[in-house]
């Protein structure tokens, strides 16, 4: 085995760039950043509605995030001037809240990251503006499951190719596609790190899982081609055939024996239809 690299503040990294963190101290730091971030995510439903803005969304989630003395980690971010992002219909991910309303079957991702003392918790999930339509309904339950498929595959000593096989090969027999553009990533202490966790690829390849690690795993599926643009506000990323996309994230470390979802929600409303 490679030397591991040390670091005196908050675990090691692997020979990948990959920081290890003890899941005795520092996963719970993880668990609360995640709470509040999957809080604010259920507690938000109530507002997606005919006619709401999605900008008034955004503003909402600002005053959830202060209410908690918790900090916002995309405010400020690369010129980013808002607490979530929010993506709708052929949006695949970085919508920017604006003035436009909400229609009758229009669905939506909506991407929250938190600061709380220190960690980042950071999660995303599915909601619909009245009436689901049917073909999104089945593109909203594929994506979902594809991401639980992909965390069932996060043991120590599997691999990252493993998790990407295990969602890639789920979708694509249901006649949809896997996002190739944007991909999952490491967080702690800060908001993206190694690994790139793509949700895509061959079993056995790249890094191998350690005890410790904390990424997020996040598919972005459309029914249509896999290819996105950005457009020209330089966040907005959408599919280029316009189809439909859907996305949910979740945000993970790894353990002895599995994994801990740190963003799970506490209300049950993580999937819009359960």
């Amino acid at each position: 085995m490679e030397p591991l690299v040390k670091n005196e503040v908050h675990g090691r990294l692997t020979k990948d760039g990959i920081r290890i963190y003890d899941p005795v101290t520092d996963f719970p730091g993880m668990h609360a950043a995640g709470r509040l971030a999957a809080t604010i995510l259920d507690d938000i439903t109530e507002h997606v509605k005919v006619g709401q803005s999605t900008e008034e969304l955004d503003r909402i989630i600002t005053d959830m995030v202060d209410a908690a003395g918790a900090t916002s980690a995309t405010i400020g971010y690369k010129g980013y001037q808002h607490a979530s992002c929010i993506s709708v219909n052929h949006v695949v991910c970085h919508g920017i809240p604006g003035p436009k309303t909400l229609k009758d079957g229009d669905i939506l991702n909506i991407d929250v990251t938190v600061i709380v003392d220190g960690w980042y918790g950071d999660t995303s999930r599915m909601y619909v503006a009245g009436r689901l339509p049917r073909k999104a309904e089945r593109l909203i339950q594929v994506t979902h499951d594809s991401l639980m498929k992909g965390i069932e595959a996060v043991k120590p000593g599997n691999t990252f190719g493993d998790i990407g096989h295990a969602i890639q090969s789920f979708v694509e027999p249901q006649r949809m596609s896997v996002v190739r553009d944007f991909c999952g990533h490491g967080l702690g202490r800060v908001f993206h790190a190694p690994p790139n966790v793509l949700h895509y690829g061959r079993p056995g390849t790249g890094a191998v899982l350690e005890e410790g690690m904390l990424f997020t795993i996040e598919p972005m599926v459309n029914l249509g081609r896999p290819e996105t643009k950005t457009l020209a506000d330089d966040w907005t990323a959408v599919t280029r055939d316009k189809s439909l996309s859907a996305q949910f994230e979740h945000s993970i470390g790894v353990t002895a024996d599995g994994c801990e979802i740190f963003t799970l929600s506490p209300a049950g409303k993580f999937h819009p239809t359960y």
